[in-house]
């Protein structure tokens, strides 16, 4: 069972060759992303760790000429698999970086289609490979330099052992006749990779039950409006906007529209700090607000109109229902039979006949011949 000992801290550019020559004839790489997103408003990239069964490199990416981009040629290879475990916000960062990555195997996405009770990095390393990950500093802040060497051990850690435990998944994927299906999955997460999204265009969801479309429209304006504000605080501050605010306050104080700083108070989620500190810049948002739309001058910020289907959510019901019941007889989970962008893709085509089901991305061969039939016949009930 390789494991890796050696470990290799790149911190000049002119180490990335060595990188790349050492990567060169490499068959399957760990990969692992390390950000100060819990600790700084504006998050940054601070290290990109690369394990093979050799050694470990370290790449300093706060280190401006030690750029993840030299090695965009090694990632886009599909030919190679990259082992990531929970891939998608490190996917995030990369993407930022300039590097798309091909040949996913994500095991914790395969690890939750196997149906395993434990997903996490450390429940599968100690299982399957007995060693113990110490997850004590997952809430470290990664920009701190120099690094103790605590942290530096654990994000070595965190790629030490994914080769040989992205082996042993994939094998078991084998074994449970889902790899097409993991390895589809997979996919689709590289190809709807993003950069980081817009922090000023964070979608918020508000508790608008029990309002009527008067006190709705108001807690929609107010929740623009205190998203507005905590973004400028949070940056002002230099912390994430969820410890300035979190979303669920955000949301509960849109609702309630409290007009003093004692009914502020009253509202569970919202800190007593940050309502000491703001609560004043809070209430006058809110009864400006409501002043506003007393006036009949309120204005929303534009949300993404979303086109109605006549019938697609009858059609995805009846998708998740056959979805249930094929996943019983082959004994797999549901998302293995259709994912839920899948279910929600099949619902809006509407498809009449099963050929049609293998122009949507991700769906494949496997599934058609499976499934094609069956499909075709579900939304033909329902239609």
């Amino acid at each position: 069972m390789p494991i890796p000992e050696v470990v290799v801290d790149v911190t000049r550019a002119s180490q990335l060759d060595e990188v790349k020559d050492r990567l060169a004839h490499v068959q399957d790489l760990a990969v692992d992303v390390e950000a100060d997103s819990m600790h700084h408003f504006r998050a940054s990239l601070c290290f990109v760790q690369v394990g093979t069964d050799e050694r470990i490199f370290l790449l300093d990416t706060l280190v401006p000429e030690v750029r993840v981009s030299a090695l965009a040629e090694v990632f886009a290879d599909e030919a190679r698999t990259k082992v990531f475990h929970a891939a998608m916000g490190d996917l995030q960062y990369l993407a930022e970086a300039g590097i798309r990555v091909a040949g996913l195997f994500d095991t914790h996405r395969a690890a939750t289609l196997l149906n395993w009770p434990k997903v996490g990095l450390g429940d599968l390393v100690s299982e399957k490979l007995g060693a113990t990950l110490k997850k004590e500093h997952q809430q470290a802040d990664f920009s701190v330099r120099p690094l103790p060497g605590e942290l530096r051990a654990y994000i070595a850690d965190d790629v030490r052992y994914l080769t040989t435990l992205g082996r042993m998944v994939k094998q078991a994927c084998r074994d449970a006749d889902i790899l097409e299906e993991v390895e589809l999955d997979c996919a689709r997460m590289c190809a709807e990779a993003q950069v980081r999204p817009d922090l000023t265009k964070a979608e918020l969801k508000i508790p608008k039950q029990g309002l009527n479309p008067k006190q709705a429209q108001l807690a929609t304006a107010i929740g623009q409006r205190l998203h507005t504000l905590r973004l400028r605080l949070a940056e002002q501050a230099d912390v994430p906007m969820g410890r300035m605010l979190s979303n669920t306050a955000l949301g509960e104080v849109a609702a309630r529209a409290p007009t003093t700083l004692k009914d502020l108070a009253r509202i569970k989620n919202v800190r007593g700090q940050f309502a000491r500190d703001h609560g004043d810049e809070v209430v006058a948002l809110v009864r400006e607000a409501i002043d506003a739309q007393r006036a009949g001058s309120l204005e929303l910020q534009e949300e993404e109109k979303r086109e109605r289907e006549p019938g697609k959510r009858r059609r995805e019901e009846a998708l998740l229902a056959f979805r249930k019941e094929a996943a019983a007889k082959r004994n797999v989970t549901g998302s293995v039979v259709l994912s839920n962008p899948l279910v929600a893709e099949i619902a809006s085509l509407d498809p009449r006949d099963p050929e049609q089901l293998v122009a949507l991305p991700f769906f494949g061969r496997k599934r058609l011949a499976l499934y094609g039939e069956a499909i075709v016949a579900t939304l033909a009930a329902v239609r």
